[in-house]
Formats: C-alpha cells, sequence, structure tokens
C-alpha cells in the first residue's frame, strides 16, 4: 500500500531543543547555526518514511543527513564550503564496525609527538622561530577585510603555529584514510580553539569558551588571548569525535538486528543550480535551514579551517554564496535574488505530494516574502509555522540587544501539491502596524501571558502575509519594541520574554526588567 503523504497531519507546535543530546553533533566540531538533532529528528521521521531520500541543499556539518541516515532513510547534502562537508563526511562515516582502528592511530600520534608538543611552552622564543622554519605551515594569505588582524599567521601565536604543525605532520602520516580523517576532525577542531580568536568564557576555565568568528562573525582577535595546552585540547577533541563516531556506530547496528540497515549518507559540493541538474527529481522530504541574509559570511569565515586543511575554494563557488555583503560585497538584491532561486530549485529537486521544510529568521520582512511567494508560485501550499525559540546559541550581539535581536527560528512547512496558492490579491493600501500587531497578539497571547518576541513577530509576518500586505509591511526592530512598550508590554532580559504590565502595576512602580 502506497504512504499516504497527503494525509501527514502538520508539526504545529514547537519542539523543546535537547541541545547537547546527540554527541555526534556536539562537541566534536564547531560550525555555524547548528540545528538541535533532535527537533530535525523529528521533522524526518514525520514527514518521511525508511527508505526515503531526504535532503538538505544547505546541509552545513550534516544534522539532517545524518540523522536521516540514522533514520534508516538516504541522506544527502550539499554545501559550497569544503569544511562543511568534511565534518559531515567524517562523522558519518561508517566504513569500520567500531572505533578501534582510530583509538590505534592516536596511540601512534601519540607516541611521537605528545613529548614535543608538551616541550614547546617551554622553548625559548628563539627556539620556537628555528623550529618554525622546520615544520610545513600554510601559506600566509591575507585575511577578510572586516579581519583585526592582515595575514593569516597572525591569528596565531608562535607557539600554537608550531603545536598545531606538529601534531597536523603525524597525524597526515597515518595510513589508514578512515582514521586518518577521524584525527584530522580532532586536529580541525583543535585549531578552533589554539588561535588568537578564542574567546575564555568569563568565570570559567580557561578553556571553556569559543571563537569569535561564531559568535561576533568576525576575525575579532581576543584583548587577552590565551595559550592552552595544545596536546590536551587535541586529546579531548579526539574523545569527543570518538563518542561521536561510537553514538553513530551503536545506531547502525541496532538497526541492522531489529530493521535492516539501510542508512546512506551522501555529499555534494554544488551550489544549488548545478545540484538541481545532477540531483532531478528524487527527495522525498526535503529540511533545510538557508544562509539568513548577510549575518554570517560562512565562506570568509571558514578560511581559519580551510586554508590549512588545503581545501581550496574555488572563487565561482564564492560568487554563488547565498549571502549579502562579504568579500564579494553582495547586495540585499542579490540576496533576495538568490533566495527566490534556491526555494524554486528545491521544489524542483523534491517529488510530487511530499514535504518541505524551512528553517528561517530574519527582521527583513522582504526574504519572507520572497520565501512565501516563490513556494506558492512553484506549487507548493504553506501548511505550518512553528517558532522554535531558544534552539540556537545567541551571538555576542543577541546577548548585548536581547529584546531587539531575534534568536529563535520558524519553520515553514509546505505541501508540494502542485497548486498555487497566493493567500490572495494583494492590498494597495499599506497595512495598519498596529492592527496586524494587535490581531498577532490575540493568536500568540490571548490571555495576557508572557511570550518570546520571535513568536510574535512570526506571527505577525502570517497574518500579513495570508491579507496579501506583506509587501507593504514596513517593520523595523525599533518599530516592534516601541509599540509593545506602548502597549503596555516590557522586556524581562533574565527570561527573555514580553511581560505584560498593567497601568495601574506600571504607574506604581518600576519592575528591574
Amino acid at each position: 500500500m502506497p504512504y499516504a503523504y497527503p494525509e501527514i497531519e502538520p508539526i504545529t507546535r514547537r519542539i523543546p531543543a535537547d541541545r547537547q543530546g546527540a554527541k555526534r553533533h556536539y562537541g566534536v566540531h564547531p560550525y555555524f547555526t547548528r540545528r538541535p538533532a533532535n527537533v530535525v529528528r523529528s521533522y524526518i521521521e514525520h514527514y518521511s518514511k525508511p527508505g526515503d531520500t531526504v535532503l538538505d541543499p544547505f546541509g552545513g556539518s550534516g544534522v539532517t543527513a545524518i540523522e536521516a541516515m540514522l533514520l534508516n532513510r538516504h541522506g544527502v547534502q550539499s554545501d559550497i564550503n569544503p569544511l562543511a562537508n568534511f565534518i559531515a563526511s567524517q562523522i558519518a562515516d561508517t566504513t569500520h564496525e567500531n572505533t578501534r582502528a582510530i583509538k590505534e592511530a592516536y596511540l601512534e600520534v601519540e607516541a611521537s609527538c605528545q613529548s614535543m608538543v608538551e616541550r614547546v611552552p617551554q622553548l625559548t622564543d628563539e627556539e620556537v622561530q628555528a623550529n618554525l622554519l622546520r615544520v610545513r605551515l600554510p601559506e600566509n594569505i591575507s585575511l577578510p577585510k572586516t579581519s583585526d588582524v592582515e595575514r593569516y599567521y597572525d591569528l596565531f601565536s608562535p607557539r600554537q603555529l608550531l603545536t598545531l604543525a606538529l601534531i597536523k605532520d603525524r597525524v597526515d602520516r597515518i595510513i589508514d584514510p578512515n582514521a586518518r580523517g577521524a584525527l584530522l576532525v580532532a586536529w580541525s577542531a583543535t585549531l578552533g580553539k589554539l588561535n588568537k580568536t578564542f574567546l575564555s568564557a568569563k568565570g570559567r576555565t580557561e578553556s571553556r569558551g569559543g571563537s569569535s568568528i561564531f559568535s561576533i562573525y568576525r576575525y575579532k582577535v581576543a584583548n587577552r588571548p590565551v595559550e592552552l595546552p595544545a596536546w590536551d585540547i587535541f586529546r579531548e577533541r579526539l574523545m569527543n569525535v570518538i563518542a561521536g563516531k561510537e553514538e553513530v556506530l551503536r545506531q547502525k547496528h541496532l538497526l541492522e538486528r531489529t530493521q535492516g540497515w539501510r542508512g546512506t549518507f551522501k555529499a555534494y559540493s554544488l551550489d544549488l543550480a548545478a545540484l538541481a541538474a545532477a540531483f532531478g527529481r528524487k527527495a522525498d522530504y526535503i529540511f533545510t535551514d538557508p544562509p539568513y541574509g548577510g549575518h554570517i559570511a560562512y565562506l570568509d569565515l571558514s578560511t581559519l579551517w580551510n586554508h590549512w586543511l588545503g581545501f581550496e575554494v574555488p572563487l565561482s563557488a564564492r560568487k554563488s554564496e547565498i549571502i549579502g555583503g562579504g568579500e564579494q560585497c553582495f547586495t540585499e538584491d542579490h540576496y533576495i535574488q538568490r533566495l527566490r532561486e534556491s526555494v524554486r530549485l528545491c521544489l524542483k529537486m523534491l517529488k510530487r505530494n511530499r514535504w518541505f521544510s524551512v528553517v528561517f529568521q530574519h527582521w527583513n520582512v522582504r526574504y519572507f516574502e520572497a520565501i512565501l511567494e516563490e513556494t506558492a508560485r512553484s506549487g507548493a501550499t504553506l501548511r505550518s509555522a512553528v517558532t522554535q525559540t531558544g534552539d540556537t546559541i545567541w551571538s555576542m550581539h543577541k546577548k548585548k540587544n536581547s529584546e531587539k535581536v531575534l534568536a529563535g527560528e520558524v519553520i515553514l512547512t509546505f505541501f508540494n501539491d502542485g497548486e498555487s496558492q497566493f493567500p490572495g490579491q494583494r492590498v494597495s493600501s499599506k497595512p495598519g502596524l498596529d492592527e496586524i500587531i494587535e490581531n498577532a497578539l490575540a493568536q500568540v497571547s490571548p490571555d495576557g501571558r508572557p511570550f518570546a518576541g520571535e513568536s510574535l513577530f512570526n506571527h505577525i509576518i502570517l497574518v500579513a502575509w495570508k491579507r496579501g500586505a506583506l509587501h507593504s509591511l514596513d517593520l523595523t526592530r525599533d518599530d516592534f519594541s516601541e509599540v509593545l512598550v506602548k502597549k503596555g508590554w516590557r522586556y524581562n532580559l533574565v527570561r527573555h520574554q514580553w511581560f505584560y504590565m498593567p497601568e495601574n502595576v506600571r504607574s506604581g512602580f518600576q519592575l528591574a526588567f
């Protein structure tokens, strides 16, 4: 009996994120805007069946494709960032039935390298410089213009350069390609901590923290860079890789015993147009997370890893990146045009009567308009919109401007039924912002209960879309906050929610929000 995809009831409620629940994704290697695996997994289970092909054309570090594989689907991803496919492919690799080869390879590297690495902090500056002449280092290339420093070597202290070079040289000599790949992931994760952009978390041990690349989205050098113990960090990163690999293998072995193992993983390094031509209309479900405008220039920010790993990023890839700004100075119109094209091409790769989920968030309503219009024009119908708050690790910008920065996302899910369904005629007059916010408030907080700003904003988008007024909605983050404050709402910096304060409370005393 054919699987009844059209009869699937869409997910309409938020799924609480279990951010640290999957070792295969969290702790192995840092990457940008990684989605909670349990949320992605729930969507894949709900909208597809074992044996289906699940596609993520903006695959990143592989959460969608890997979870699809572990659910006995065919997980497929594409990403023009070599770092992304490298991380994902290594986590998904199940060539060996256990991690014995990885552990044995580590012992070889340890025997030949650990003592040398641990002696580096005791060397004089002159000895360090002399040793740097004897090791293989990548070319000292220029960095993106927004960086605090000009050249690649400036991102490291001489001791960091030397220890990283010593470890990588020994890792590169490992004969088993699968074991070598696992140790190279651990080395690459170590690279993310042994550089001057690493910011230690206040009030915690020096090694707890992360690179400014993932919080400020540029190469910002720490005011007081820390020198972490290189070998200890490498060993810790490798233990995380092994834990992630063992988690993947346990799930594979469980399926082998119970259902039979059918899961596969495949990664393409193609932009969307080339992917659509190569892949065809084979996807049974698409769950994807397209770039959010000019906020994160992925390829520029991945230079730290791609360059030393030897991954070439051709100019054609940089020119096809779907962002605004960056070293290519892309305009907002360029981004919107590429976003529309991405939606159209995704639906071109999705079979009829299948489901398509897009994770997105941005203050610019034109971006939402691009997604919603293009899906309707391509024959897909919006069936649900679920705001997932608290799923992402907040950037420094969010921490400093809590009420004006959107931290969660909305998951828009469409059914590809082949029917172009626009909500109605576009209204020519500019919609009343106050009225639309009132309408959205009635849905988000009908009884005055606290709510996340992201939930209200996403409802505003949907209310305007259904009225045919999204194209003329003029809403800025300042407008959003000001209207809510005038209506008696106050933002709680501790709970990160908007609370309603009756007028008599507001006039009587002021709470510390």
